[in-house]
């Protein structure tokens, strides 16, 4: 019973972080010419280039992705990704129509943008979800490259030379502003997801003495 319970609690706290999430894009960001950042990034360049739904662009560009991490990755984590992606973009779709309107400069509605953004996807990642096709994507290919030479890799250069590509892109393609204040999103974003997550993982330390730790490193991913 308790174990339904705490998967119930985790369905309900992805839920409300891309609540958070949505609301941070549709009602602050966007009106003030910021981007969010990874797939949704992707999606909204689409949506202001050609005319089209954002909502509907933010669900075909998740789609693949979370299709692949249900596949690669996990039922568990598929299905958890799954749910916060729909809620995200039905919450995209709602409050598009919501007149709602931050009357501050650009830069101090992109910040407090920004950590609401960062607040909900610190609780989507709490709780195993994902909503960011990008960190689907830095995880398929950590996993792939640790199978294949049994080492350590971190995901962050991957994040980085991806969320770059958007951020070019929309230099080039929109203004120059637009792409340094989505940069200051991600900046403040990212403060709040590492500031959140510290807080809510306990890390407790163990130093193993073995003479095969390429076999124990996977023993640990593997089954631990």
């Amino acid at each position: 019973m308790n174990k339904k319970i705490g998967s119930l609690l985790s369905y309900l706290f992805i839920a409300a972080g891309a609540i958070l999430a949505s609301f941070s894009v549709a009602c602050i960001l966007l009106p003030n010419s910021a981007i969010d950042y990874g797939t949704a990034g992707i999606a909204i360049l689409i949506s202001k280039l050609t005319g089209f739904n954002l909502s509907a662009c933010v669900f075909l560009v998740f789609l693949p992705f979370i299709i692949a991490g249900t596949l690669i990755l996990g039922k568990e984590f598929g299905i958890k990704s799954a749910v916060g992606s729909i809620v995200y973009t039905v919450g995209i779709a709602v409050f598009e129509k919501v007149p709602f309107e931050l009357n501050v400069e650009h830069f101090l509605a992109v910040a407090f943008g920004g950590a609401i953004l960062g607040a909900g996807l610190a609780l989507i990642l709490r709780y195993g979800g994902c909503i960011d096709g990008s960190e689907i994507f830095a995880n398929i290919v950590i996993k792939k490259l640790s199978a294949l030479t049994g080492k350590d890799f971190s995901m962050t250069p991957i994040l980085i030379g991806f969320n770059a590509c958007v951020y070019l892109a929309a230099f080039f393609l929109i203004n120059r502003n637009s792409a340094l204040l989505s940069l200051l999103v991600y900046v403040v974003a990212t403060a709040v997801i590492d500031h959140f997550t510290d807080h809510f993982e306990a890390i407790k330390q163990v130093t193993i003495i073995t003479k095969d730790p390429a076999e124990l490193v996977k023993c640990i991913k593997d089954e631990l």
